[in-house]
């Protein structure tokens, strides 16, 4: 074996509790350090009154809340999945989730087309995870490499499951989507840390449901499908 070549031996392989449990420690400690610097900056800005020198301290404090926010964000990312779980109506629990993504992409609307198909059925689900499942999965598909063409999002009642897929324009994909949602930290960019898949997936399956992808390629779409057990039928 050359001198300067990996040895497998020397592979570090860490659990995931013991990951995820690391960084919400860390992000803790930051945070109290960051709360420290905002408390600082407040004070100092009190003993001024130069108004070039209170923007300055201003705008540091904004760049510390935009830290604290990203940390906590991250430290959500990998926060255990406990769901309080209420009994929804599925047309109820559709029409928020409709009204959640209108807000949050509201200069894409016009971009989604929906295609709705509910029975009245009750789920048992934590309206407030699947309300993260919903945006994070249209975040991706508004932000990663999306063809010409609107996104097709269709909810149905299939075999006693509630059905959501979402078409996505793709003229060419070539990941692999068997183990979609299991390799957080694979696709890191600035203030993107490769844990929003994995956490849809965790609060998908908290619920007893599934989270699957694949691609069409003679749609050119990739196609994403979460689906959730039904409790009753009305």
């Amino acid at each position: 074996m050359p001198e300067n070549s990996p040895n497998p031996k020397d592979s570090l392989s860490v659990p995931w509790s013991d990951m995820a449990c690391f960084v919400r420690q860390l992000s803790h400690d930051l945070r109290n350090d960051l709360n420290a610097l905002e408390l600082q900056s407040a004070y100092i800005a009190e003993l001024t009154e130069d108004q070039e020198l209170q923007n300055e301290i201003k705008r540091l404090r904004e760049v510390v809340s935009a830290v604290n926010s990203t940390l906590k964000r991250l430290s959500g990312a990998v926060g255990e999945i406990t769901p309080n779980v209420i009994s929804y109506r599925a047309p109820e629990l559709l029409a928020d989730m409709r009204a959640e993504i209108d807000r949050k992409f509201s200069n894409n609307r016009a971009e989604i087309n929906w295609n709705v198909q509910l029975q009245d059925v009750v789920l048992r689900v934590d309206p407030q995870l699947l309300q993260e499942v919903f945006v994070e999965i249209f975040a991706n598909a508004f932000q990663h490499d999306r063809g010409n063409g609107a996104l097709l999002a269709i909810a149905s009642i299939d075999n006693d499951r509630f059905l959501f897929t979402l078409h996505e324009p793709k003229p060419a994909f070539d990941s692999a989507t068997q183990n979609w949602g299991r390799k957080p930290l694979q696709n890191i960019s600035q203030r993107h840390y490769g844990l929003g898949l994995n956490r849809v997936r965790a609060i998908v399956e908290a619920h007893g449901g599934e989270l699957q992808a694949h691609y069409d390629p003679k749609a050119s779409a990739l196609v994403s499908t979460v689906t959730l057990p039904v409790e009753r039928a009305l």
